[in-house]
This record gives C-alpha cells, sequence and structure tokens, in this order.
C-alpha cells in the first residue's frame, strides 16, 4: 500500500461508529468492528490536505467525479457514515470567502438564482404535481408524496386560522402552491414574494389556470423591500426561506414579517435547524445553496421574544422531511437519465448525493424541521386549545 493510501486509511479510521469497507487498489480495509454496514470502492485516492481542508468537499467531490463508489444503498451508507459529521474536518479561515459569503441584495439573489432557476424542467422531474420543495407531512404511513404535500399545506393554513377575505403574504412563495390553496379554499387575497424568476413564471402561470387574478399576486422581490409596499397583511407565512438570508439577518428578516403583520396577527415560520449556532457545511455552500445557513431553534426564539412575537406553537418534522427527501431521491432516479442528458453525469452523481445525505441528517438528528406559529404581540382571540 502507498504511501497515499495509508494515510487516506488512517483518516479515515476515526470514523468507526458504524463499521464499513474501504477498497484500494484491491486491498479491503475494514474501518471499525464488526459487520460492515456499506463499502466504499475508492478508483482514485483524495490527499489527506484536501481531507482537512474539508472533508466534505474532499468526498463529496470524489463522489461526483466517480473516484468513489458505493456499494448497496447510497442513502443507507450516509445514513451511517454522516452521523459523524462532528468529526468532519473545515478549515473556516482558508474557506472564508466560501463559508461566509456577503447578505448584500444582489449576491443573495445570485445565490437563490444559481439553485431555484436550474429550470422548473429539471425540478418537475422529481417533485410531486404540487411543485412543493419543502418537507411534507406523512400523516399515514402510505401517504404519496403528493398526499404528504397535501397534508403540509393544510396542516400550515389550519395553523394560522384563515377567514374569509383575510390577507396573507408568502415570503419566498416558491412555485405557488400553498397561496393557490389558500385563496381557493378559504378566498383570501394573497401576495408571494420570490427572488427566483422561473418560480415566478411558473406561479403567474398557475395563477391564470387556476383563474385567481382577483385573488393572487406574486412578486419579483427581496424580503427587506416588503415594508416599502406600507401594505399590512392579517397572516405571514414563510417555507424554507429564512435559511437562505444568512445568521446576521435573522433579526431584519424577523422584523420584516413583523412590518407588515397586522398586531394580533399570525406568522408560520416554517424552516430547517440545528440544535446549535453552526456556520454550515462546506460543500452544500460550494455546489448546492450558497451562502445557506441553517438557524438553531433558540437563536429563532430569542430573536423573536425581544420582538414581541409570541410563540403559540412549535412543531417538528425532522422524520417526514427524511422520508419526503427519499421520496424525491425515488423519483430522480426515475428520471436520472434525463437529468444526465440536461446537464451531466457529474451533475446528475452531485444532486443523488445532496438529495441522499439530507435525508441521513434529517434521520441522524444533525438537521431538524421546525414549523413555529407566531402571534404579533398578544391575540386573545384565537382557540384556547392547541389544535384548533
Amino acid at each position: 500500500m502507498s504511501l497515499v493510501e495509508n494515510e487516506l486509511v488512517k483518516f479515515m479510521s476515526k470514523f468507526d461508529e458504524h463499521p464499513f469497507q474501504m477498497v484500494i487498489g484491491g486491498e479491503t480495509h475494514l474501518i471499525g468492528e464488526g459487520d460492515p454496514a456499506f463499502t466504499v470502492v475508492f478508483h482514485k485516492v483524495p490527499s489527506v490536505g484536501d481531507l482537512l481542508t474539508s472533508t466534505s468537499i474532499a468526498l463529496g467531490e470524489a463522489y461526483m467525479r466517480g473516484d468513489i463508489e458505493i456499494q448497496g444503498d447510497l442513502y443507507h451508507a450516509l445514513y451511517n457514515f454522516m452521523g459523524q459529521m462532528g468529526k468532519f474536518s473545515t478549515d473556516t479561515k482558508s474557506l472564508k470567502k466560501l463559508m461566509f459569503t456577503s447578505s448584500s441584495k444582489k449576491n443573495q439573489k445570485k445565490e437563490v438564482s444559481s439553485h431555484y432557476d436550474i429550470g422548473n424542467d429539471f425540478y418537475s422531474l422529481w417533485l410531486d404535481e404540487t411543485m412543493s420543495y419543502s418537507c411534507g407531512y406523512f400523516k399515514n404511513e402510505a401517504d404519496s408524496l403528493y398526499q404528504a404535500q397535501c397534508n403540509k399545506v393544510d396542516r400550515i393554513l389550519e395553523k394560522l386560522y384563515l377567514k374569509e377575505g383575510m390577507t396573507l403574504c408568502d415570503i419566498g412563495c416558491g412555485w405557488g402552491f400553498l397561496l393557490i390553496e389558500a385563496a381557493k379554499r378559504y378566498k383570501i387575497h394573497g401576495a408571494g414574494i420570490t427572488l427566483s424568476s422561473q418560480q415566478k413564471k411558473k406561479f403567474e402561470e398557475r395563477i391564470l389556470e387556476e383563474h385567481l387574478e382577483d385573488y393572487l399576486r406574486v412578486e419579483l422581490m427581496d424580503y427587506r423591500d416588503l415594508p416599502q409596499l406600507n401594505i399590512t397583511f392579517d397572516r405571514v407565512v414563510s417555507v424554507g426561506m429564512v435559511e437562505h438570508v444568512g445568521r446576521d439577518n435573522y433579526e431584519q428578516f424577523l422584523s420584516c414579517a413583523k412590518n407588515i403583520l397586522k398586531p394580533g396577527g399570525l406568522f408560520l415560520l416554517h424552516y430547517i435547524s440545528a440544535l446549535k449556532e453552526y456556520p454550515g457545511d462546506a460543500w452544500i455552500k460550494k455546489y448546492i445553496f450558497p451562502g445557506g445557513v441553517i438557524p438553531s431553534l433558540r437563536e429563532i426564539l430569542h430573536i423573536a421574544g425581544d420582538l414581541r412575537f409570541y410563540t403559540v406553537d412549535v412543531e417538528s418534522m425532522r422524520r417526514h422531511y427524511s422520508k419526503t427527501l427519499r421520496c424525491w431521491n425515488e423519483n430522480y432516479q426515475k428520471h436520472r437519465d434525463q437529468v444526465v442528458s440536461m446537464f451531466d453525469e457529474e451533475f446528475a452523481r452531485m444532486w443523488e448525493l445532496y438529495l441522499c445525505a439530507c435525508a441521513a441528517t434529517f434521520m441522524n438528528g444533525i438537521i431538524d424541521l421546525h414549523q413555529i406559529l407566531f402571534t404579533n404581540d398578544v391575540n386573545n382571540d384565537l382557540p384556547m386549545t392547541r389544535w384548533y
């Protein structure tokens, strides 16, 4: 075994909580004790220097290039391996520009567009008919992905306690399914904002298809510009948006939501969360969500309290998101050849790694998903029972 191969085995030996096999140059090496949970074949050995700079980037790029192959189920392997992400190396000093990007309006629009403007044709391959790109809610074991996404929207709308004629703002509205359902079911008047031109285009098409022009509108807008509209809403919702604003902007984000919300109004925040405050994963930032930072539950609640947002309800949907991602990956694999033809093999491997890695990290608790329901100052008019 060469010096480089020996250094790799030595570096990887610390990830021994769940035994696995490494195959390098035809030789098999067991990491940990017991029956191996999975096998990794190294066609090309990454340098230990790269692994020390960013374990995540070095291994992620090796998988993308095909230098690494996983024998067996990718999600299963990542579930066993990524619970040990606390042992990953990340040189934040040398990766400063990647880990801590500008939160200017111009740069955040660029970062959001880099992910969400890949193309509606791409997302429609593996999302369900609702085009919902956030955590579903599986009320029953047999629920389909479509049913889970409908369940999720039902749950949000029920928590918002909507009444006919109310106004609702969706900050980061995506392709618009939530607002469309709210308008059809409750006859609310809604406004959605997004930084993705592709999402805006699709949402506008759906508004016309559903004949909801008198009820809904969508704007290409930064959340920081909302207060300038001088409009207040009965309800505000934000699903999967705050993760994009950056840690320094959480207070500004929540302040903007408060600024456009009527006194006593309800604000539902649905977002990927974490136990503690981390700068984020280097590979995810480089290839999937530039500038993305996951807030901890405690920092959001701390800021909200300072702004006199009263916390009415907090619900974790961590395992629901893991199942959602596995459903997405199942759909993705059915259309993988189309993804390759639209982009290339490296892109296809990048996205399957992203979907499976996120499913694994939700399942083993590295990340969570929380829905928080706030009232803008005190509201004594809501039903007293939690499950109104």
